[in-house]
């Protein structure tokens, strides 16, 4: 399913104060769970399963956290800006200041992996990244994330 597709402008937030990868989660759980009518807990669960095999922090810093959830009926892609870049165990060792998360219905799996290669392309692109990272606002993250898929 096509990125674009999937954004919702609830689920797009620009600046957020996070200061550790477990909270990330933790907010990723809770946002997703009023979008999903999911249990936080199942879907932070599922996040931080998918993290012990190894860190979702791609590099350029850039974290794609995901996850399967049984009880999801559709797929979520949760867009987060962080205010300050922090410790994500990324494969480039740098911190991260951007996360797209992804939570998919077992159904989905096949689809989900087109949408993560749809977010590490965009995290190729330098222009992107600094658009997406000068976004003040949700609105300003969201027409920016629109505006480059």
């Amino acid at each position: 399913m096509p990125l674009k597709s999937l954004l919702k402008t609830d689920l797009v937030l620009a600046k957020q104060d996070i200061v550790s990868k477990k909270r990330i989660l933790e907010s990723i759980a809770e946002v997703a769970a009023n979008r999903l009518h999911c249990d936080k807990e199942a879907i932070y669960e599922a996040l931080l399963s998918r993290e012990k095999l190894g860190s979702t922090g791609i590099g350029n810093g850039i974290a794609i956290p995901h996850c399967r959830l049984e009880t999801a009926n559709h797929t979520a892609v949760i867009a987060i800006s962080l205010q300050s870049a922090i410790d994500f165990d990324a494969i480039d060792k740098k911190p991260i200041d951007l996360v797209f998360a992804l939570i998919v219905p077992p159904q989905e799996c096949d689809e989900h992996l087109s949408t993560l290669a749809e977010i590490a392309e965009l995290a190729q692109s330098d222009d992107a990244l600094n658009k997406l990272r000068s976004a003040e606002t949700n609105d300003a993250l969201f027409a920016a994330l629109d505006s480059l898929l």
